[in-house]
C-alpha cells in the first residue's frame, strides 16, 4: 500500500491511502489520523490500512468506508511524515565516500567497510514534495542528495540486523539538502552538521516493501533513483548496486545503544556506484568526478530558481513513491 499525509489538520497533516497509480486517495481518520500515530499502533492499523488500499485499487467507487475518494493533486501533500522523532542518515555508498576522500589525497580508514558511518539528521520538519527549498544565501553551496529512505516501528534497543529487517515498515525517497560551503568549518570543529543541514524534502508516498515486489531484496532497493536538474538527466545510479550496508544493518548500528521510536526514518545516504556513468544523485559527487578528471571542479553548486527531480520507477515505467519536484528559492 502507498501512504501519504495532507496538508490540512496541524502540524503532522491528515492520513490518506494513495492508489497504486498515484491517482486517487481517501482519508482514513477512522483508523488513525496521522501517519506518525499509524505507525505507533502498527500491528492493529497496517491490516486496517491495506484493506482500504485494496478497495481504492479494486473499483472506482466515490466512497470506501464512508469517506470520499478524491482526485490526489501532488501540490495538496505535505511530507508523509511532517516530522518525525528521529531521522539518522547513513552514508552507505561507499563509491562516493572513496571518490570524495581520494580528490582530496586521504585514504579509506579500513572501518568504513565494517562499521557504517551515520549521523543524527534534522527530523523537526520535513518539506513536502512540492515545497520550494527555502536558502538564504547561494554562497552556501546549495546542493540536493537523493537518497532512499525507510520507516521502522518501534526498535528494541541492541536489535540485530537479522531482526531489525522486520522492524521496516515503509520505503520512500528524500532530498537531504546540504549546504556544502558551510560543511567543511563545521566537520573541522569535531562535533557534526547543524547549520549545514537545513531540512529535507520527502517523496509524495512512502510504501510498504510488498509495493517493491522482487525490487526490494536484502533490505535493500534494487532500481535506479532519476534525478534531473531543470528537466535535464543529471543521474540514474542503481540504488541496490554497491550499497555497503543495509537499511537493516544500519537500523542496527543506530539501535546499538538505544531503542527507536517508530516512525524513525533512515537514510541510505547520497546513492552511487562505482561506475560514473549512471550519473550522480549529488553535485559534490559531480564536482568530485570532475576534480580526479580534470583537477578542479567545473559545474557550481545549485542557484535560486533551479528545480531538482527525485522519482523511481518501477520496471514498467511507472512512479512508484511520485516524484519530488522542489524548486530552489530566497529566504528573505
Amino acid at each position: 500500500m502507498k501512504l501519504g499525509s495532507l496538508k490540512e489538520g496541524g502540524r503532522d497533516g491528515t492520513l490518506i491511502v494513495v492508489s497504486r497509480d498515484l491517482a486517487r486517495a481517501v482519508r482514513v481518520p477512522h483508523i488513525a489520523p496521522t501517519l506518525q500515530r499509524a505507525l505507533e499502533d502498527w500491528t492493529n492499523t497496517a491490516a486496517r490500512l491495506n484493506g482500504v488500499s485494496e478497495a481504492l485499487d479494486a473499483s472506482t467507487a466515490r466512497t470506501i468506508d464512508g469517506f470520499e475518494v478524491f482526485a490526489l493533486d501532488m501540490a495538496m501533500l505535505a511530507a508523509p511524515l511532517p516530522r518525525a522523532y528521529e531521522f539518522v542518515d547513513g552514508s552507505a555508498y561507499l563509491p562516493h565516500v572513496e571518490r570524495v576522500r581520494r580528490a582530496r589525497g586521504a585514504e579509506v580508514p579500513e572501518s568504513f567497510y565494517s562499521d557504517p558511518l551515520m549521523y543524527q539528521a534534522v527530523s523537526a520538519g520535513f518539506l513536502g514534495p512540492r515545497d520550494a527549498v527555502p536558502v538564504r544565501d547561494e554562497a552556501f553551496g546549495i546542493d540536493l542528495e537523493a537518497e532512499v529512505v525507510v520507516v521502522t516501528d518501534d526498535v528494541p534497543h541492541g536489535v540485530s540486523a537479522e531482526d531489525a529487517a522486520n522492524h521496516i515498515q515503509l520505503i520512500g525517497l528524500v532530498n537531504d539538502v546540504s549546504l556544502r560551503n558551510l560543511i567543511p568549518n563545521e566537520l573541522a570543529k569535531g562535533f557534526g552538521f547543524l547549520q549545514s543541514k537545513p531540512r529535507s524534502g520527502l517523496s509524495p508516498v512512502f510504501v510498504t516493501p510488498d509495493e517493491l515486489g522482487e525490487a526490494w531484496q536484502g533490505s535493500k532497493v534494487h532500481r535506479p533513483l532519476l534525478t534531473h536538474i531543470n528537466g535535464q538527466w543529471f543521474g540514474a545510479p542503481e540504488a541496490g548496486e554497491d550499497m555497503q550496508f543495509s537499511f537493516a544493518q544500519l537500523i542496527a548500528h543506530a539501535a546499538r545503544t538505544r531503542p527507536l521510536s517508530a516512525g524513525t526514518i533512515v537514510g541510505s545516504g547520497t546513492v552511487a556506484n562505482q561506475s560514473t556513468d549512471k550519473g550522480a544523485s549529488c553535485f559534490a559527487e559531480l564536482r568530485t568526478i570532475e576534480t580526479l578528471r580534470d583537477g578542479k571542479p567545473s559545474t557550481p553548486f545549485m542557484k535560486f530558481g533551479d528545480v531538482v527531480r527525485i522519482e523511481m520507477l518501477d520496471a514498467e515505467g511507472r512512479s512508484i513513491f511520485g516524484a519530488i519536484e522542489q524548486r530552489i528559492e530566497k529566504l528573505d
